[in-house]
């Protein structure tokens, strides 16, 4: 398999120092949501979901701050996908986020979700935090993390 390094920036390349290891106080930090179909928690329409968000984005002219966008897995069959926004978005359910946030970066192959988050316990324990509320990132769509090489994840959690 080879990989056109000539095809332009999809996904911005993610830089991992801003968020691994990070306690974030959030007050009302603006995020647009949306949800995603997923089997067995296998995201089945997520590029069409983050389409038809960045579109509701451009047609808003709001930013999207550090790309950041948190996956909520709610069920087997369901994802909620929360796109951080600059401003309040029409046509969209606009909701906000508040609380203390623990964030840590991992980076390798899907399958070693358990392993993170069995990780990301222990690190949040070894900080004296408790976890109320777990959230993903995928940083990077798979095209993106092959074309660069890595693959991050980070685990951003609400924490008291």
């Amino acid at each position: 398999m080879t990989t056109n390094f000539e095809t332009p920036e999809c996904c911005p390349r993610f830089d991992p120092a801003p968020w691994d290891g990070k306690l974030f106080e959030w007050n009302n930090k603006r995020f647009i949501k949306d949800s995603v179909t997923t089997q067995f928690y296998m995201p089945l329409n997520f590029g069409e979901v983050i389409m038809r968000m960045n579109e509701k984005v451009a047609r808003a002219g709001a930013e999207m701050p550090d790309q950041l966008c948190l996956s909520d897995h709610t069920s087997e069959s369901n994802m909620d996908l929360y796109l951080a926004v600059d401003k309040e978005v029409d046509g969209a359910e606009n909701v906000t986020l508040s609380g203390k946030f623990l964030s840590k970066v991992y980076e390798g192959n899907f399958e070693k979700t358990e392993e993170w988050c069995q990780d990301f316990e222990a690190y949040a324990k070894s900080q004296g935090l408790e976890i109320k509320k777990w959230y993903m990132w995928y940083t990077t769509c798979p095209a993106c993390a092959e074309k660069y090489g890595e693959n991050y994840v980070v685990i951003i959690s609400e924490v008291e």
